[in-house]
């Protein structure tokens, strides 16, 4: 009794036995469009292909250097100092995140914008268990490639290093004070146990429930006090119970972070805190509220105080994938011998949240995944931080180069790609005011 039971896994090999056979039937979506010319494209690729020790290195570097959330000062000046290698000027600090990095190639005067994001924080205690070094490497590899054909290019590439993507929200914090104003779309890439066009990406917000109660001896005078931890205790119990009328792809995960000092005292305080994960904006604004009412009923039935604290950091909304985009990014992939699957292949029961679903739904964008690991291992586990150190995870990241490259090459080149993308976009709702979404 002394050790913990071990999970089974056959839930997870009944998802790999199930990916399998769709995947034998899985054909990726093919692209009605031209794309950039043929020619620019394969010098491109070149390019890319040309910095294949610069990207590796970038690999291995940021690998070695994890630096959690906003604490990304040698991550960030790493890629500046490579970006002035290759003859680029790159800012530090932009956008209210000390540890943002952004640079240019091309002119918006010739045309429309798009932006090439890179992550590189890392997780506490497991360094990149999440692979955001195979990102960055992506996407500056793909900017890179980009700015050395600068002069050809009808309108503007931009690198933007977005920081603090684990348990916070950089993109939201760089968006909020302009990063995307002046951007027309945006796309990035994240390692993966599979090669992936789209996948399932849940919207989350963070929620602190404080009880206020009296406190009083736990023996003599128990009936004179007012037991926050029973409060925190039955609300926890209710958000169990509410996950049986909860849609399948909700998420909701809390544990209590305070509860009384001693045992022969009623608490006065006790904190609950949760996270609340949803496909949608409005189911995630419903699972919001009906979250709020458990904390509530748990306060009146205890005869305590409490109040409610939402997203010490910015809310993250799901991705809205642009297919159109994503047709262009299976094209460049089947370039590079991979075969990006559609959605609706892998489960999408393996769905975790990221930042760049506030700018998806600002802006046109992707968030392919890429395989540098075998699908059995998950991301944030140390087995993910060895992958993503690992030969496939510095091929990942040059393919992935490739991809963003000329995904971001035909954007530019292809007016009718272009209307697609942008009537897409209109189409699924346009954008819509996230900071004020959950007021």
């Amino acid at each position: 009794m002394s050790e913990p039971t071990e999970p089974d896994r056959a839930y997870l090999q009944s998802i790999d036995e199930r990916t399998r056979r769709l995947l034998a039937q899985a054909v990726p979506d093919p692209s009605p469009f031209d794309g950039a010319p043929g020619e620019l494209a394969d010098a491109v690729e070149r390019n890319v292909d040309g910095m294949s020790d610069r990207l590796r290195h970038v690999v291995q570097h940021l690998h070695a250097h994890p630096e959690t959330a906003f604490r990304e000062h040698r991550s960030a000046a790493f890629l500046q100092e490579t970006l002035a290698a290759h003859g680029v000027e790159a800012v530090l600090g932009e956008y209210g995140v000390e540890t943002s990095v952004r640079a240019e190639a091309g002119s918006a005067d010739r045309g429309p914008t798009i932006a090439i994001l890179a992550e590189y924080d890392a997780l506490p205690e497991i360094g990149h268990a999440c692979g955001h070094n195979v990102i960055a490497a992506a996407a500056l590899g793909a900017f890179l490639a980009l700015s050395s054909v600068a002069d050809r290019l009808p309108g503007r590439v931009l690198f933007l290093g977005t920081p603090a993507e684990e348990g916070h929200s950089g993109k939201e914090v760089m968006a909020r004070n302009g990063a995307f104003d002046d951007v027309d779309a945006a796309i990035m890439v994240h390692p993966y146990g599979y090669d992936l066009a789209d996948q399932v990406w849940l919207g989350r917000r963070l929620l602190t429930v404080a009880f206020t109660g009296v406190e009083a001896h736990a023996s003599a005078q128990p009936f004179m006090g007012r037991n926050a931890l029973d409060a925190a205790n039955l609300a926890y119990q209710g958000i169990g119970l509410l996950r049986q009328q909860l849609p399948p792809s909700d998420r909701v995960h809390a544990n209590i972070t305070e509860g009384g000092t001693s045992p022969n005292i009623i608490p006065n305080r006790a904190v609950l805190k949760l996270y609340a994960r949803s496909q949608q904006p409005a189911t995630l604004r419903d699972l919001s509220a009906r979250l709020e009412d458990v904390a509530r009923g748990a306060a009146l039935m205890t005869g305590t105080g409490v109040e409610l604290h939402w997203d010490e950091h910015p809310p993250s909304l799901p991705i809205r994938t642009n297919t159109a985009l994503t047709g262009r990014w299976t094209v460049a992939q089947q370039r590079r011998g991979r075969a990006p699957l559609p959605l609706g292949v892998v489960s999408e029961t393996l769905a975790a949240s990221t930042d760049f679903g506030n700018v998806s739904y600002r802006i046109p964008g992707i968030h392919p995944l890429i395989r540098i690991a075998e699908p059995s291992t998950a991301l944030h586990t140390r087995g993910f931080a060895a992958a993503a150190r690992s030969e496939d995870a510095e091929r990942g990241a040059l393919d992935g180069a490739v991809g963003l490259a000329l995904t971001a090459l035909d954007y530019l080149f292809d007016e009718p790609l272009r209307t697609a993308v942008h009537e897409e976009f209109q189409n699924q709702g346009g954008a819509i005011d996230v900071p004020s979404y959950f007021a």
